[in-house]
């Protein structure tokens, strides 16, 4: 009998989108999964959608809002488009959300890990992203 196992997937909450520009433009970059706290970022087993990141050594790690420009961390490059399973500790590819508009308040919102989630202003914000 083969090893088989069922998943669901979704599309997540993506309210913190503030218009459909880009959507189909993501990007696939690569996530450093242990630079992510699964009780933090992942409590339920998903990365979820709008989660904001930077980029450090080439990969994708949470984005420190209180970081200086001078760290990747610090520096947001967009957000994760959809909801993303973690599974192990093997880095893996995401969509990245990196032009459009984003609604800041519902990032602050629907991510717990990211309460105070403002707008980043000049230097940290690394993308063309709008935020309304």
């Amino acid at each position: 009998m083969p090893k088989l196992r069922t998943e669901n997937f979704g599309s997540g909450d993506q309210s913190w989108l503030g218009s459909t520009h880009g959507i189909r433009n993501a990007r696939t970059e690569i996530l450093d999964v242990s630079a992510f706290t699964a009780a933090t970022h992942f409590p339920d087993g998903y990365i979820p959608a709008g989660t904001p990141v930077g980029k450090v050594n080439g990969l994708l790690v949470p984005y420190d809002i209180t970081a200086g420009t001078t760290t990747g961390a610090g520096i947001l490059v967009g957000h994760i488009l959809t909801d993303q399973k973690v599974v192990g500790t093997a880095d893996f590819g995401v969509p990245l959300f990196d032009h459009g508009r984003v609604i800041a308040s519902k990032v602050a919102s629907i991510l717990p890990a990211y309460s105070s989630f403002v707008a980043p202003a000049g230097a940290k914000n690394g993308s063309n992203i709008l935020y309304v």
